[in-house]
């Protein structure tokens, strides 16, 4: 699935979409570019889960947990600076095991063998200053049920 957006506004209220059907124990795999709108949809998406705290990346922390509605919480990660998954493997699976918690990962290819397959990957790139296309494709059921909400 393709989708258009056309300014930060428009990726925060595609990712507030995202955000108000989420239940628990989803993955979101971000692609894209320093600059190409991660975080960006990234704040929609705690938007759309109540989040209240302010969403920042987590380039340098690697990781950030964030509280929402229904006691969900959102597990933010950024694995841009990570050579090597190490501890951050058992934490994967025990975000993977937590039902409760949303999880989004930004530069996944140091962990992919360890992400479930059943996750949402969204592919975000540059077509102007402002606009983005967004490739959405989805891994296993839950994923899907997503990408059913967002078409």
């Amino acid at each position: 699935m393709f989708i258009e957006v056309k300014s930060e506004t428009d990726m925060k209220l595609f990712g507030n979409l995202i955000g108000s059907h989420l239940e628990g124990g989803e993955f979101i795999e971000l692609i894209g570019d320093v600059g190409s709108g991660k975080t960006t949809i990234t704040k929609g998406i705690a938007n759309g889960m109540g989040v209240e705290s302010n969403v920042q990346s987590p380039s340098f922390t690697i990781s950030r947990v964030y509280d929402g509605r229904d006691n969900l919480s959102l597990a933010h990660y950024d694995f841009y600076r990570l050579n090597d998954a190490g501890i951050m493997a058992n934490e994967l699976q025990e975000m993977a095991d937590d039902k409760n918690t949303v999880t989004i990962i930004e530069w996944a290819g140091i962990v992919d063998d360890i992400l479930p397959k059943d996750r949402l990957s969204i592919k975000i790139s540059p077509l102007s200053e402002f606009s983005r296309k967004l490739e959405i494709v989805s891994g296993g059921c839950r994923s899907d049920r997503l990408l059913g909400v967002l078409k």
